[in-house]
């Protein structure tokens, strides 16, 4: 599941390593997590707030490196304010 419209990272989980990525489909984000290599991604329905900051992170370095637009920011930062409105997303 790798291609240009997909940012990944690894966040741990009570100790254990768990891969999670985001792709975009069109305006949308959909994320996916997997606890490695061989196993399969598994959609996740709401993912936290702490995802959506590390897609942020990741898009902002994509911008950086003119891999993506700038008002993908703007866009993203918006949708995480609509989910999470006591957010400080900055």
């Amino acid at each position: 599941m790798s291609n240009r419209s997909e940012i990944a990272w690894t966040r741990k989980l009570e100790g254990d390593k768990v891969e999670v990525c985001a792709r975009r489909f069109g305006d949308r984000w959909s994320f996916f997590s997997r606890g490695g290599r061989g196993e399969r991604w598994q959609p996740i329905t709401r993912p936290g707030l702490e995802d959506w900051l590390e897609l942020l992170d990741g898009v902002r370095r994509r911008i950086g490196r003119q891999r993506d637009r700038p008002e993908e920011e703007s866009r993203l930062v918006a949708l995480i304010r609509e989910q999470f409105p006591d957010a400080n997303v900055v």
